[in-house]
C-alpha cells in the first residue's frame, strides 16, 4: 500500500500521514500534483489517501474510495439512547459489563452498538482477518466524531485484532466471553446494501466451519450468535436457532450455552 495526502496537504496532515505509514508498515508518498491515479499506475498498489476530514482507501480498479464511517450504528445508539431498542442487541441480550467477541468487524456497526450496549464496564474485541480493512477502521474508531459522547466513548473502547478469527478463537481460554457473534458475507446477496460494495473487495470469504463452532462453543459463556440472510442453510447447518423477523432481508440465529 502507498499511503499520502489529500492535494494541497498542510504540514500537520502531512505529518499525520507518515504517522499512519510508520503505525501500518507502509509506504509513504508525497502526493505533489500527481493524481490519485497517477500513484497507482506508478506503484500498481492501494492507495490510502490522508485527507482533513476523513482517510480514503482507493483500490485499483474501483471508481469509489472505501472510507470508515458509523453507518446504522448512529441511528440505532440515538435509538437505544431514547429507549428503543435494536434486533442485534436483543438477540446477544448484551447488558452492562458483558464482554463480546465480534469474528467478522467489517466496518464495526455491530462492534460500536455492542460496545455501547455494554457500557463503561464491559469490553468489546474484534477480529478482522484482513490488515488493510482492520487497520483502517482502527484508526476510524480512534478519530471519527459523531458529536454523541456516549458514541465516542463506545467506539474508542473496542480492542480490535487483525487475525483470522480460527486462530484467535483457538488461541482463546474456555469461557472467556459472554457472547460471540458471526456475520459472515451472505450466501445470498442483499441488493440494498450498496454500502458494502467497496468493503466486499477486501472480504475475507472464509465460511463457517464446524470446527470453528467446535471452538466457539469453548470459548463463548453464555450463547453464540449469527447473523445471516433470511435463506441461509447456515442456521440449520450449525445448529442456531433463527430468530425470525417479518420483512427483514436477514435473521439472528443464537445457540444456547447457559
Amino acid at each position: 500500500m502507498i499511503i499520502t495526502t489529500s492535494s494541497r496537504a498542510n504540514r500537520s496532515l502531512v505529518e499525520h500521514a507518515h504517522q499512519l505509514a510508520k503505525e501500518w508498515n507502509e509506504s509513504f508518498q508525497s502526493r505533489g500534483r500527481d493524481s490519485i491515479q497517477d500513484i497507482q499506475e506508478k506503484f500498481s498498489e492501494e492507495v490510502l489517501v490522508v485527507g482533513k476530514n476523513r482517510i480514503e482507501l482507493f483500490i485499483p480498479g474501483e471508481d469509489q474510495p472505501i472510507f470508515f464511517h458509523p453507518n446504522s450504528a448512529m441511528f440505532r445508539i440515538k435509538r437505544l439512547i431514547s429507549g428503543g431498542h435494536d434486533p442485534f442487541v436483543e438477540a446477544c441480550q448484551l447488558s452492562k459489563g458483558m464482554s463480546l467477541l465480534d469474528c467478522t468487524l467489517g466496518l464495526g456497526s455491530d462492534s460500536i452498538v455492542a460496545s455501547y450496549a455494554v457500557g463503561k464496564s464491559g469490553q468489546v474485541t474484534s477480529i478482522e482477518g484482513n490488515k488493510t480493512l482492520a487497520n483502517l477502521v482502527k484508526t476510524g474508531l480512534k478519530t471519527w466524531e459523531s458529536q454523541i459522547p456516549e458514541m465516542d466513548d463506545a467506539m474508542r473502547a473496542i480492542q480490535i485484532q487483525h487475525t483470522p478469527y480460527q486462530k484467535f478463537l483457538t488461541k482463546s481460554d474456555d469461557k472467556s466471553f459472554d457472547i460471540i457473534y458471526f456475520d459472515p458475507m451472505f450466501e445470498e446477496s442483499i441488493e440494498q446494501s450498496v454500502g458494502l460494495l467497496g468493503v466486499k473487495k477486501l472480504a475475507l470469504y472464509d465460511d463457517l466451519s464446524e470446527q470453528t463452532i467446535i471452538e466457539a462453543k469453548r470459548v463463548a459463556r453464555k450463547r453464540i450468535v449469527l447473523k445471516d440472510h433470511w435463506k441461509s442453510i447456515r442456521f440449520e447447518k450449525h445448529g442456531f436457532t433463527p430468530i425470525r423477523r417479518k420483512s427483514a432481508n436477514f435473521h439472528y440465529g443464537v445457540i444456547e450455552l447457559e
